[in-house]
């Protein structure tokens, strides 16, 4: 291959043979028919085993009892376990009695808040948000693509704003939030968001705490997925945004969610969901119409393996003896195969499921063409935008949790070349 420089640099007949060469490479790759996958934070198998325990922590019949006597296998305790309450505060710092249990979706939890607030409104509504002429909430971008999802399917207005390395940008947010009265929330993800791995600094949260909006209900849906998922074994100080909108006056501010999906199992944890009182006065007629108590005995085997914060953050030390060499991997076939070309950037997370990669300008769909055609799905292109369209085209989100490390090391090998191609591609073009 041609000594590695920026590729800006490059003659027209050097970058023409560094294109032929490639496609060569490129070639052999597709003729491999490889199947891989890097699409979705998926917990890998040897994840999963960790929670060997859960499953053996309710055995039999005599023993589905937890430490305040309560038989989990019938109906009762409508906000679920008290033990697993109390964990849930720790973890989101808020008050235990404002914390209540679901299943084992939180993407349910956020779905339905935002459902009843469109049905009923949240504290301080004038009306619900259905009955608004439109209702609008800011996206910070990159961001989660289920958010916005939920969003479109009940025809909410989103605004996109940048998402920085400590928050989205909040001269933009409190412009934004002071003059517009539809513009109704937030989206967040304070801790290692998706997909960027950042994490929001104490004047970002400040801010979303204080500022004046001019929407009375405006909230902030803060989706706290990943607050204990360290990739270097350090854990991220704990968010006190429920302190800070209690201290600035706006207690009903923030409403919380998180869940055990990438600490037990994705598709059997447990999750919870935290806001004021006032906001559970409102929200409980429907949801005590929805359920009369969530799979106690799945909360019980939670707080038997995890009595306490410390056997928490155990575990999760656990998970990132298996995360961490893999984000270490592409990471470094990154750096050995595309850094001096000097055509994208990638994030170097401490903690959370993703790498954000950006590429050059309106390349990124062409780079997932590319690996899709050699046997490596990844997200779709603008899948971290409103209704999928990133206008610059230059996201894609990498999840190198569930493939093995050669799968990775394969992985990355197609995801460099192809980068290198569509930029080429654009180049001689």
């Amino acid at each position: 291959m041609i000594t590695s420089k920026p590729l800006s640099d490059y003659t027209y007949e050097e970058l023409r043979s560094l294109y032929d060469e490639l496609s060569g490479e490129y070639s052999s790759l597709c003729s491999q028919n490889l199947q891989l996958n890097m699409a979705r934070g998926k917990p890998s198998p040897e994840q999963l085993d960790l929670g060997a325990d859960v499953l053996d922590a309710v055995t039999d019949i005599k023993n589905c009892y937890d430490a305040n006597h309560v038989d989990c296998r019938n109906y009762s305790d409508f906000w679920g376990l008290k033990d697993l309450r109390h964990l849930f505060s720790e973890i989101i710092n808020v008050p235990e009695s404002n914390v209540l249990i679901g299943g084992n979706s939180s993407l349910t939890l956020m779905y339905d808040t935002i459902a009843r607030a469109m049905l009923h409104g949240v504290a301080h509504s004038p009306r619900p948000w259905g009955k608004e002429e439109k209702v609008k909430m800011i996206c910070p971008v990159p961001g989660y693509d289920r958010h916005y999802t939920i969003c479109e399917s009940m025809g909410i207005e989103m605004i996109p704003v940048p998402l920085t390395d400590s928050g989205p940008d909040m001269d933009i947010v409190e412009s934004l939030v002071s003059n517009d009265p539809l513009i109704k929330g937030i989206w967040i993800i304070p801790v290692y968001s998706n997909p960027t791995g950042d994490v929001y600094s104490y004047e970002t949260l400040y801010r979303l705490a204080n500022m004046s909006a001019k929407a009375p209900d405006f909230t902030i849906i803060c989706d706290d997925a990943y607050p204990l998922h360290t990739l270097n074994g350090e854990f991220a100080d704990p968010i006190r945004l429920y302190e800070l909108c209690v201290d600035a006056g706006y207690p009903d501010r923030p409403i919380f969610f998180a869940s055990t999906s990438k600490v037990t199992f994705a598709a059997g944890g447990v999750s919870c969901i935290a806001m004021s009182d006032e906001n559970f006065r409102i929200a409980l007629p429907a949801l005590q119409a929805q359920f009369i108590c969530m799979d106690k005995l799945n909360q019980l085997r939670h707080t038997r393996a995890f009595p306490d914060m410390i056997s928490l953050k155990k575990r999760m030390l656990e998970h990132c003896s298996l995360l961490a060499p893999k984000f270490s991997l592409v990471e470094k076939v990154l750096d050995k195969k595309l850094a001096a070309f000097e055509i994208a950037s990638w994030n170097r997370p401490t903690g959370g499921y993703f790498i954000s990669l950006v590429v050059m300008e309106h390349t990124a769909s062409r780079v997932i063409q590319l690996c899709k055609n050699a046997g490596l799905v990844l997200t779709s292109a603008g899948a971290g935008f409103p209704h999928s369209i990133d206008p610059d085209d230059k996201y894609i989100r990498l999840a190198p949790s569930f493939p093995s490390l050669d799968e990775l090391a394969k992985a990355a090998d197609i995801l460099s070349v192809s980068v290198l191609l569509a930029s080429l591609e654009k180049k001689l073009n």
